[in-house]
């Protein structure tokens, strides 16, 4: 099976890539569009800020490469929110894969810090997730708890295919055709993180 993991200037992808070397399976990291069109799989992780993220796609025409992918695809965090149809982070257009928008956990375009209720953001930590949908969460227990860093967060909507809560209820995963999301990094999230992947590959 051949799997491509795009690169794109966005963090996180090398742990990504750890974490499949440890369920031995082999990935190429990539952003050359015929690698990522004749892959079998295609994961789009990363960490960082939505409109950098974007312009960085748009300059290398990723964004109409990844929106016509055909295999399954799974984003990962910023992967996620870049393929709905809009993220309050700097006012961005996304993908507009999934119909959903990223908001930020109080609602505004601050720094990303700060507290509600008590409640530090971003998010950092373990959460539990819950309401699991399709087969990307085979094996995996209702309210099972997985990792977390993010400020902003994918809103409920025909897509959302897993729950959490934190500040308010959201996305943690999202499912169209052979696109799928998640809020969450299974690449930190244990036994249950590595079997999402393992899900994954198995689509």
């Amino acid at each position: 099976m051949q799997l491509a993991i795009i690169k794109y200037n966005a963090g996180n992808i090398q742990s990504v890539l750890f974490a499949l070397e440890r369920i031995g399976v082999n990935a190429m990291v990539t952003d050359d569009h015929q690698d990522i069109s004749s892959a079998d799989k295609v994961i789009f992780p990363g960490v960082g800020e939505a409109s950098t993220a974007m312009s960085y796609l748009k300059e290398r025409r990723l964004d109409d490469l990844i929106i016509n992918l055909k295999q399954p695809v799974l984003g990962i965090c910023l992967g996620m929110q870049l393929m709905c149809s809009y993220s309050e982070e700097n006012d961005t257009k996304g993908l507009g894969i999934f119909g959903e928008n990223v908001r930020h956990f109080t609602n505004n375009t601050g720094n990303g810090e700060g507290k509600v209720n008590g409640l530090k953001i971003p998010q950092i930590g373990w959460n539990n997730i819950f309401d699991l949908r399709t087969r990307l969460f085979k094996n995996i227990r209702e309210n099972s708890y997985v990792y977390f860093v993010h400020g902003y967060y994918a809103s409920l909507g025909e897509h959302t295919i897993g729950t959490a809560d934190y500040i308010n209820r959201y996305s943690v995963a999202l499912n169209k055709n052979n696109f799928y999301g998640v809020q969450f990094h299974p690449e930190k999230s244990a036994m249950d993180g590595e079997q999402v992947l393992k899900n994954f590959l198995a689509l």
